[in-house]
């Protein structure tokens, strides 16, 4: 049957996948990948040897046309990232709404993203939440940052690395140090971890141990902080 069918993948751990998940990426007629090389790692594991297409934020703009073309001749195609589901924080969006446009049929399987456990085990309130995720690395990044100090529910964003503790810090500096949060790294890999407690003490954490993996980061919002 021909349709698109986003397929969430692993953030860490490669038994993190559904069996339904599995079954679609080895029936699809082609695989779309953010990078071929990562997503390729997960097809071994699985013995799936579905044809793939690199499909990423640089070149999205120029195959999607053809990608809506292939399902309307009739193939099925799946779309995964390098982790996780796509159109969260990855390419995905404008694939999604050039085939609704076209009148194709678009699923999205359950499954895999970091953001949910980062959260949840954060002991921060997940009744309401916003969802940032990526800051602007220059442009607008301190409008942002100052929006969602003034959010009154927890918060959460990814960061990579390499600018954690600027961003812990520069959230100390529109929240307060006082501010409750919560650093998830690495999620269901091996060296997976969570630290709590204020934005000061997490900054002091960073400060004198190295940020290794990708970072997710749970803030409280303005009301809870107060309470």
């Amino acid at each position: 049957m021909s349709k698109l069918t986003l397929v969430p993948t692993p953030v860490g751990n490669l038994e993190d996948i559904t069996l339904r998940a599995i079954r679609i990426l080895k029936e699809a007629n082609l695989i779309l990948a953010e990078d071929t090389r990562t997503t390729s790692r997960l097809l071994k594991h699985y013995d799936i040897g579905t044809h793939m297409q690199s499909h990423h934020k640089f070149n999205e703009h120029k195959t999607v046309e053809q990608v809506v073309s292939r399902i309307l001749a009739g193939e099925h195609i799946a779309l995964v990232s390098d982790a996780g589901t796509p159109g969260i924080s990855d390419p995905g969006f404008l694939l999604v709404r050039q085939c609704l446009q076209a009148g194709i049929q678009v699923e999205c399987l359950p499954g895999a993203t970091a953001f949910v456990p980062a959260l949840v085990v954060s002991g921060l309130p997940g009744e309401h939440f916003y969802f940032e995720g990526f800051l602007p690395q220059k442009k607008g990044r301190l409008t942002r940052l100052r929006y969602l100090a003034e959010l009154t529910q927890t918060f959460v964003l990814y960061e990579s690395p390499y600018r954690v503790l600027k961003t812990l810090t520069q959230l100390a500096e529109v929240c307060g140090p006082e501010r409750r949060a919560s650093v998830s790294r690495e999620i269901s890999k091996l060296y997976e971890e969570t630290r709590r407690g204020s934005l000061e003490e997490l900054i002091q954490h960073f400060s004198q141990n190295e940020a290794r993996g990708e970072f997710v980061l749970v803030v409280a919002g303005k009301s809870e902080s107060r309470e």
